[in-house]
């Protein structure tokens, strides 16, 4: 399966989708909100079933690390002025 992140075994009928972006957030009571959790949101959304999306800040926060990650370029995100370069998490969870 395209996209499939390789910690998982045989579908079960559940899919899931991640994506992961970091910056700064309001915080209002329990919520959380603001322009990182919209951005986490549509990198989620562009996700395929069991991928694990990264934004590029993320990514270059982990570049010290030995994470491997695979370039899936460039995509305009709803929302979001201008294109976001996204990155795929392929290792194991």
């Amino acid at each position: 399966m395209r996209g499939r992140h390789p910690s998982v075994g045989e579908p079960a009928g559940l899919h899931i989708r991640v994506g992961i972006h970091a910056g700064e957030v309001e915080s209002s009571g329990s919520d959380i909100r603001g322009v990182a959790v919209h951005e986490a949101a549509r990198v989620m959304a562009a996700a395929g079933p069991d991928e694990i999306l990264v934004s590029e800040i993320t990514r270059a926060l982990t570049a010290s690390t030995d994470a491997p990650f695979e370039d899936r370029g460039s995509h305009e995100l709803k929302g979001l002025s201008g294109p976001r370069h996204l990155y795929a998490y392929l290792g194991d969870a």
